[in-house]
């Protein structure tokens, strides 16, 4: 399928089922008005079945090219063919994008060739890896950063030279303080071809989550987007990931594969819906479009063909571009059928689970989607790890200090046992996380009560209502030394719970140095300051940045974390004898008023003794400490007090302070974490 390059031409290949003629378009630039040569592609020498196909000779690599598909307009039997409209290749391998790239060319009557984006043919083979190869680290020894490529690098003061500012190449220059963090992959937002213009008027779609091609790397993430052309994003990406695996970090795409930016009846045609509309959607008995993404339409994702495509994606981006994994945007989609309704065994889920190129590949779902369907827990399969909306919930409403959540709290701690405890999964299924791209940042999970959208243009009634945050008091900036105080110790209470819990966690870029949206809990469409990482939060917030790092040093202390032990969670948690407390020993208070608890757990190899102790109260509270034997190597020493404040907010164990008693008075609304060596 596509464009494959052969000694002598280039063989080319597309399926349409119910298409009665495609024309195979060769042009000179991605601006040409009309193509240079026209190859009818005509049953039976130029079609196999639904597979249309031609072998051209003297074309090569960099050949810009695209289709016509000839067929009905019938929207009622789900046909919206329209033979003036170029069609981007489903299998291009790159796309070359026309300086005046409109998206409303897509609609409308008449031919769109000078403002269409085309694809164009690349050579799989030609770049040179130098023995680089995925680097399949444990779950159990991965910290997640979530990164959008552009916004990472993008602000000036990143430091990042303007050629190589927001784009693969920048990443590259950012290296050391991903390293100096302590994080070991990072998770890039869609790097998949999207339309930037998939917004509301006047704004730039900024996340990415409008694909227009599954193969193709977004070509305005190139350094030298225009002048090198644009086969050059291809190698610039390859660049980044294997400087990135020389460095030990792993490379986690985010990818659509629920809809694209066709939208629904009144979108434009890029591709899909003009070369096989009623195959590639799910549509309904009339012919409208199922809106299961809430994004215009949803991907008929178990039709044949089409899991053949999201397939060959992603084998695609394991082989070709060496990606360690994947996080699949609202993966229940893909359990739905051609009737849109949810079932035991998805094909392409099996597809996916089984097959042997992905076999050592991360496999990340967003266990829902945005038509009700909620499987966090509950998701198909054995190997695929979870985004937990639960344990976010739960440990943002504990924080927040409302009541009735204890109970679930606990769970949470512990990896999940109530929902992953139940069938055999290893202690790191969970993807633990308290902010995401979608939400707050957590600098405005403390700051503000309800969400600012305004400036996306949709009157504020874009973006979750349910955000269970807090404003400390004051909506938004405040100088008040108090609500300050309270605030930092909200975030280091976020994050301490997030990166020590058992689990995989999973943090937000920028979350490290305070980053604020201003209250925008939806910035999909904001491609500006308020959404790229200003860098000058760095040395503002340092105290921050020196808790997160102190954390993740903390964190890898526990043998669970340094070792795959390949221990179900079940096992886990008891070879580490955890036991719960409330503020007095092996009594906790699950009660609806409650808001505190402890827990207490051994390493795996039994040489630490670990005590968390969690006070969402307004007043302090006496916490029972556990006895320790009288060979202990030490005695309990305090590793963290977010009450505290820096230095003394966090240590390294042989500079922690002791601890003498029976108890420990935990202050208000923060988190205190003891270790103990034992002998």
């Amino acid at each position: 399928m596509g464009a494959r390059p052969h000694s002598g031409g280039v063989g080319f290949s597309v399926y349409s089922r119910h298409a009665e003629r495609v024309d195979l378009l060769l042009y000179e630039h991605a601006v040409s008005t009309q193509p240079v040569r026209t190859i009818a592609l005509e049953p039976p020498a130029h079609r196999t079945w639904n597979y249309w196909h031609a072998f051209v000779g003297d074309v090569g690599p960099g050949q810009v090219y695209a289709y016509r598909a000839h067929g009905p307009f019938d929207p009622a039997r789900g046909h919206r063919f329209d033979a003036s409209k170029v069609l981007l290749d489903p299998y291009g391998r790159a796309v070359a994008i026309p300086s005046d790239w409109r998206r409303e060319s897509g609609h409308g009557v008449g031919p769109n060739d000078a403002h269409a984006c085309k694809s164009v043919v690349a050579d799989d083979q030609s770049y040179d890896w130098r023995g680089d190869q995925p680097l399949r680290r444990p779950f159990a020894q991965t910290l997640i950063y979530e990164m959008h490529v552009r916004g990472f690098t993008q602000h000036a003061s990143s430091g990042v030279p303007a050629p190589r500012r927001g784009c693969f190449a920048g990443v590259i220059d950012k290296i050391p303080y991903l390293l100096d963090l302590g994080v070991t992959a990072v998770e890039l937002m869609p790097v998949f071809q999207f339309d930037p213009a998939d917004a509301p008027p006047g704004r730039r779609n900024y996340w990415g989550y409008a694909p227009i091609s599954f193969f193709a790397p977004h070509a305005g993430y190139a350094a030298d987007a225009g002048g090198a052309g644009p086969l050059a994003v291809l190698d610039e990406f390859r660049d980044m990931v294997r400087t990135l695996h020389a460095a030990g970090l792993e490379v986690i795409l985010d990818v659509v594969f629920n809809h694209t930016a066709e939208g629904d009846e009144r979108g434009p045609t890029f591709g899909l819906r003009g070369l096989d509309n009623a195959t590639y959607y799910l549509l309904d008995r009339e012919g409208r479009y199922a809106n299961h993404s809430g994004c215009g339409n949803t991907l008929n994702a178990n039709h044949s063909v089409v899991r053949r495509l999201i397939m060959d994606s992603l084998r695609y981006w394991v082989r070709v571009m060496h990606v360690d994994g994947f996080r699949f945007d609202l993966a229940s989609i893909l359990s739905r059928d051609e009737y849109g309704q949810p079932v035991a065994n998805p094909p392409v889920l099996w597809d996916i689970e089984s097959d042997p190129v992905l076999a050592g590949t991360k496999l990340i779902a967003e266990a829902w989607d945005a038509d009700g369907l909620y499987q966090v827990g509950q998701f198909f399969g054995e190997r695929w790890k979870e985004w937990n909306g639960r344990f976010r919930d739960d440990v943002r409403t504990f924080v927040k200090g409302d009541a009735g959540v204890v109970p679930r709290l606990a769970d949470r701690l512990m990896g999940s046992p109530d929902l992953y405890g139940a069938r055999p999964r290893e202690p790191a299924q969970s993807i633990n996380f308290v902010t995401s791209h979608d939400g707050f940042t957590l600098a405005d999970l403390v700051s503000y009560d309800r969400k600012h959208n305004e400036a996306n243009g949709e009157g504020n009634r874009d973006g979750s209502d349910d955000n269970r945050s807090w404003n400390c008091g004051v909506e938004g900036p405040s100088d008040d030394a108090q609500v300050q105080a309270l605030r930092k110790r909200q975030i280091k209470n976020l994050l301490a719970i997030n990166l020590l819990s058992l689990g995989t966690p999973m943090l937000l870029m920028g979350d490290e140095m305070r980053r604020s949206q201003g209250g925008n809990n939806n910035a999909y469409c904001q491609d500006n300051e308020l959404s790229w990482l200003d860098w000058t939060l760095l040395e503002r917030n340092a105290e921050i940045h020196r808790f997160v790092r102190g954390c993740v040093r903390i964190r890898n202390l526990r043998e669970s974390v340094r070792e795959d032990h390949r221990l179900t969670l079940a096992e886990l948690i008891e070879r580490v004898n955890v036991q719960l407390h409330g503020v007095r020993l092996g009594a906790p208070d699950k009660a609806e008023h409650s808001r505190s608890l402890a827990i207490t757990a051994t390493s795996l190899a039994g040489d630490l003794l670990m005590h968390f102790a969690l006070n969402a109260y307004w007043e302090a509270l006496e916490f029972e400490l556990p006895a320790l034997s009288h060979d202990a190597a030490s005695g309990w020493r305090r590793m963290i007090d977010t009450a505290r404040d820096a230095p003394h907010d966090i240590a390294e164990f042989a500079q922690a302070e002791g601890v003498m008693g029976r108890a420990h008075r935990v202050e208000p609304r923060s988190v205190v974490v003891l270790f103990a060596q034992l002998r």
